[in-house]
């Protein structure tokens, strides 16, 4: 596969540390935010729609020690958990000056996508946990969970003692697994075993790989079906057929990447013939095994990591179609 960098939009904010919530699976009922409404939070003034433009009002400087949220407008999805990618509308404020650091055009297709980990500084982090999709939530993030441990970020005019407003519009939020119904196994196809967190273990069987492309199902998804060309965000782990050997997984840093469901030699942002093959006409919520001959992946190019020649193998969880 063309490898893809995870993918961590954070609206230009840098990476900090994340408090847990509860696990993937959760319920409105049992996910408790880590974060309450406070004096801070309590002076902002936020009105609108959610997905429009917010008009926001706060007193400036605006000061807290402790990031603190209010629930504006209080969302009917599912709560966001650890490790799942989200889309959201946000307009950024340096709490200090009143002055917009970044801003989401509101234009219902162009959402900032991120990651609930720690990659993503610890009041964002902490702001959408167990936040409902379809809500919007205003914050007040504390320096020491934003840019004080950095010393500020001089390109967005953020000081070490500056407090950070976010109002956050929660748009969508994707699977962090496959989800789908357990299929039956098929005979001469590697073996696939999931670790608790659902990471694949991979066994591959003696003998020569297969010429053709095989795919199997492992888990069949309830949700939508992938077309050719869709972009679609995908947890995966690839290993190389001959020396049995993990070439590359999303898993190791717990951050799904967005991809396109097409041949990459033909459209930007797609991957190896056999991988597009792979996803195309499976449904959201699947679990896929691809065994992927030469000729459908790198043919005779080798790759970092990867020998010219190589069958590869990949277990693709499909966690939603962007």
């Amino acid at each position: 596969m063309r490898k893809a960098s995870a993918l961590i939009v954070t609206a230009g904010l840098l990476v900090a540390s994340l408090t847990a919530c509860s696990a993937p699976g959760a319920t409105a009922n049992d996910c408790t935010s880590p974060l309450g409404e406070g004096a801070a939070s309590n002076l902002l003034s936020v009105s609108g729609d959610v997905g429009v433009k917010p008009v926001v009002d706060f007193p400036t400087p605006i000061k807290t020690t402790t990031t603190q949220l209010n629930v504006v407008v209080p969302g009917e999805g599912a709560p966001v958990t650890e490790g799942q990618k989200v889309t959201v509308d946000l307009s950024v404020y340096n709490g200090t000056t009143g002055a917009v650091v970044q801003e989401s055009p509101y234009d219902g297709t162009s959402q900032a996508s991120l990651v609930v980990n720690d990659q993503t500084i610890k009041g964002l982090s902490d702001a959408l946990l167990c936040a409902q999709v379809g809500s919007r939530i205003a914050v007040t993030v504390a320096p020491e969970d934003a840019f004080g441990p950095q010393g500020g970020n001089a390109d967005l005019g953020i000081t070490a003692t500056d407090t950070l407003v976010f109002v956050i519009d929660v748009v969508k939020s994707y699977l962090t697994r496959a989800n789908g119904a357990d299929q039956p196994s098929v005979n001469g196809m590697p073996g696939v075993v999931l670790a608790e967190d659902g990471t694949p273990g991979i066994t591959i069987p003696s003998g020569a790989p297969p010429t053709d492309l095989e795919i199997a199902v492992l888990k069949r998804g309830a949700g939508a079906t992938v077309v050719e060309g869709d972009p679609v965000t995908v947890a995966y782990t690839g290993v190389i057929w001959a020396s049995k050997e993990v070439f590359d997984s999303t898993w190791k840093t717990g951050v799904p990447v967005p991809l396109v469901a097409a041949d990459g030699s033909k459209v930007q942002g797609g991957v190896i013939p056999g991988f597009a093959d792979a996803m195309i006409g499976q449904t959201v919520g699947s679990q896929i095994l691809a065994v992927i001959p030469p000729d459908r992946g790198y043919g005779d190019q080798a790759m970092t990591g990867i020998p010219a020649g190589s069958t590869l193998v990949f277990v693709v969880d499909i966690l939603g179609i962007d």
